[in-house]
């Protein structure tokens, strides 16, 4: 399994305002999804389905908790939308908004090739 970034230089931007520690924890998060796949990602949790085609990354580092959105393009592909650092219980509504926009843009685009 593979991910892509919608729009890398905003993630390497919100990476860049977080932590070191949290920014790391985020990426090793993420590479140890590609390298292990989802099955075992979901038993460790490490991501979790939040709606139709749209789930999020869980990387928690004490009381620091970020998360990236991201959707399946096709197959073993997938794009990560969009990341944020939680501060409540529940994801944020705005940026499940945001990740869904981004994947219908994205599917938009996809058709009109």
């Amino acid at each position: 399994m593979e991910f892509d970034y919608y729009d890398w230089n905003e993630f390497k931007k919100f990476l860049n305002q977080s932590p070191d520690k949290d920014a790391a924890k985020l990426i090793a998060t993420i590479q140890n999804i590609e390298n292990n796949g989802l099955i075992i990602a979901e038993r460790q949790l490490w991501v979790k389905k939040l709606d139709n085609n749209l789930y999020e990354i869980r990387s928690k580092r004490a009381s620091n908790i970020q998360r990236a959105i991201y959707f399946q393009v096709q197959g073993s592909q997938y794009l990560i939308t969009n990341a944020f650092t939680k501060k409540t219980q529940k994801t944020p509504e705005i940026e499940k908004k945001i990740a869904r926009n981004r994947r219908s843009k994205y599917f938009n685009k996809e058709d009109q090739q």
